[in-house]
């Protein structure tokens, strides 16, 4: 099959990255492949279907060394740690460091619009690299690749981040009173692409926000940013000297913000005042005009 120039770069940057030569080199095209770029072909074009042959494969090759690593955790945490990493946001980030939005044959109908699709884009490349991995040189050659770039995100915390930390979050807030709500807040790509940015709301006070491939999924990580970042938003999990700090500079924020007000409030009540003396005198020269014409 004849390659285009862009098609044939893209191919030889990816094995550069990869650190290995492909003796089916179709397989890795159709993995850096985006379906725009298919539209009309079969579907063994573009990535779509290694990306589901590499989703099973990542999960159990992250699965078998996190068993093998973490001998005294439960079924519990080691389910968390493959979760957290084999989510969509761990691979999109892992596959982005490694350069693989440059390797991406993406189709006209991607041109112009800045890629949207990129963040899911990069996650189902990453799967579906490692699929092509798979089938042109072992489970060898995957477990290679994933071990050189996403196992070295595995730790010991992960199993303590929570399954569901949406559950977790409300747990934390309501503790507070505060029922976190969320929002969908913007769609990237194209509708056989998409990715999803949702945000978690405070009332009326936004807090972190999320991407997925699904809203659910978006709205899962929003929920774990906000968790992570707690102290920031509310002062939990604050020493006393910190959550002291932070009231006093809330409150030192609140006073100039205040202070600034009245300033502004005195500096249009003075104008207010000014314009109507203005007024009064000018009708006081009028009046006396009219006056002196008359006795005149």
């Amino acid at each position: 099959m004849s390659m285009t120039e862009e098609q044939q770069e893209k191919l030889a940057r990816a094995q550069e990255i990869l650190g290995y030569e492909f003796k089916q080199e179709q397989l890795l095209l159709s993995a850096i492949t985006h379906p725009s770029a298919t539209e009309g072909r079969p579907v063994k074009y573009s990535y779509e279907r290694l990306e589901f042959l590499g989703d099973s494969i990542v999960g159990a090759i992250v699965a078998a060394i996190a068993f093998d690593s973490f001998h005294e955790i439960d079924e519990g945490g080691l389910t968390r740690i493959k979760v957290a990493l084999v989510a969509g946001s761990s691979l999109s980030d892992v596959a982005a460091k490694l350069g693989f939005a440059d390797i991406i044959v993406f189709g006209s109908s991607e041109t112009g619009t800045g890629k949207r699709g990129l963040h899911s884009a990069l996650e189902n490349v990453y799967e579906a690299v490692v699929a092509a991995l798979y089938l042109d040189g072992g489970i060898d050659a995957a477990v290679k690749f994933v071990r050189r770039t996403l196992i070295p995100h595995m730790s010991l915390d992960l199993a303590a981040q929570p399954e569901n930390p949406k559950s977790a979050l409300q747990e934390k807030l309501q503790e507070g009173g505060i029922t976190p709500t969320y929002k969908l807040i913007e769609t990237q790509g194209p509708p056989h692409d998409r990715t999803f940015v949702a945000q978690v709301y405070a009332g009326d006070q936004g807090l972190a926000r999320g991407t997925g491939r699904t809203k659910k999924e978006a709205e899962s990580q929003a929920a774990k940013s906000t968790l992570a970042r707690l102290g920031e938003f509310f002062g939990l999990g604050l020493t006393e000297e910190e959550r002291a700090a932070k009231e006093k500079a809330a409150a030192q924020a609140k006073a100039e913000k205040a202070a600034a007000r009245a300033a502004k409030e005195e500096a249009a009540a003075h104008a207010k005042a000014e314009k109507a003396s203005e007024r009064a005198r000018i009708k006081a020269e009028k009046e006396a005009a009219r006056l002196q014409k008359k006795q005149g």
